[in-house]
């Protein structure tokens, strides 16, 4: 698994690279510097969403062991920061913030179904907010070159969190888990009817069920609003319709491409790619991947430096003897 990421991140790059040498470097070095701090608040306002996101989640967990929203918020952040920047596959994120809510929650089983349920509903509503974006590029009368490969991603997208769903409901979660996070959700310690009594539990809450898709979706739409920012400081400014269009299908594809560290590469052509198909020039797409980029460092580099306090902070409590949450 490592070799094959250490592989795929080298090809990402080449791909990045021969991107950028492809463009005009003098007229993409001159707009980022004209769009200067713009493209640091654009970054910055990528908190919003995961604050939407960490409500989401916070609502799967039970209401007398819901951690604050803090707590949650600095979970999602770490589990972002990690996926984002770390050859994890997109699941090394989880199992760190799992680590950090069961120390707040009350019982093991609780916080595991949380996150399971969490990522369903997010790949669930990742896809809708994915057709919605292909709809307004219809809408618009607009067509990528690869928009048959888009929609078939979303497609893949949808029966993969509806296969997730119902591997949930006939119960063969437990064991998949297990060998997909290598035992370290400790699913086999603590007995897979718990997790399984927990998992459904969640799923009987239809309202919060619902509630958290709804602020899942708001999450996504409010991430279109760092691409919106950094096209209006980048000169370039477009309708809120065009940001979200550009964020559904770069999340869409990057999600698709989980494999590749840090969608290196990948990012990048699905910026050039989808702005195209929306009359945005290279040049401006490429300052857009670049933007995204930052945020990667302005906002999930220190969310790594917080997960390595998080787990000196947890060694440090188990090696004075605290009880461990069950």
């Amino acid at each position: 698994m490592r070799h094959a990421a250490g592989v795929l991140a080298l090809a990402g790059l080449a791909l990045a690279v021969v991107l950028f040498a492809r463009s005009d470097v003098g007229a993409l070095a001159a707009l980022l510097v004209a769009a200067g701090p713009g493209l640091l608040l654009a970054s910055l306002f990528h908190v919003v969403p995961m604050i939407a996101n960490a409500h989401a989640w916070q609502l799967l967990l039970p209401v007398p062991q819901r951690p604050d929203l803090r707590t949650m918020t600095r979970a999602t952040w770490i589990r972002e920061s990690v996926n984002g920047l770390l050859p994890v596959a997109r699941i090394g994120g989880e199992i760190v913030a799992y680590r950090i809510v069961r120390s707040q929650v009350e019982r093991r089983s609780d916080a595991a179904a949380s996150l399971i349920a969490d990522m369903t509903l997010s790949v669930l509503s990742q896809a809708g907010f994915a057709l919605f974006g292909l709809s307004l590029l219809f809408a618009n009368h607009q067509r990528s070159v690869a928009t048959r490969e888009l929609l078939m991603g979303v497609a893949v997208m949808i029966a993969f969190g509806g296969g997730f769903l119902l591997a949930q409901r006939r119960g063969a979660l437990v064991r998949v888990f297990n060998r997909l996070f290598a035992g370290r959700l400790a699913i086999a310690h603590w007995g897979s009817l718990r997790f399984e009594e927990a998992l459904r539990a969640v799923y009987s809450r239809h309202r919060d069920i619902a509630a958290c898709a709804a602020w899942q979706l708001a999450g996504w739409v409010l991430g279109s609003g760092e691409i919106w920012i950094a096209l209006h400081f980048l000169g370039r400014p477009r309708s809120a319709f065009d940001a979200m269009i550009l964020e559904a299908l770069i999340q869409a594809v990057s999600s698709a491409a989980f494999m590749v560290p840090a969608a290196l590469g990948v990012q990048e052509g699905a910026f050039v790619l989808v702005g195209a198909a929306l009359g945005i020039d290279a040049t401006t797409a490429l300052a857009l991947a670049t933007a995204r980029r930052l945020r990667d460092v302005v906002v999930f580099f220190p969310g790594l430096l917080a997960w390595q306090r998080a787990e000196t902070r947890m060694r440090e409590a188990r090696s004075t003897g605290g009880a461990r949450q069950r």
